[in-house]
């Protein structure tokens, strides 16, 4: 279980993308709308999956 102050392992172009949005925890992206980060170069399908998954072992999820 990836701990919420942590990202998960999402590749690198996926983890510059959400640091350049100010995101370096887990717990932050919580309620974040899918679509924003989806819009973010760098953060692909797999990735959104990643979070999404890592998301839901803490009961939390993206908009």
């Amino acid at each position: 279980m990836t701990p919420l102050d942590e990202l998960p392992r999402i590749g690198a172009p996926a983890t510059r993308a959400l640091h350049g949005a100010g995101y370096t925890g887990l717990g932050q992206l919580d309620g974040v709308p899918r679509a924003q980060l989806a819009a973010l170069h760098g953060m692909g399908p797999k990735a959104l999956r990643i979070l999404e998954e890592a998301l839901a072992e803490h009961g939390l999820r993206l908009r």
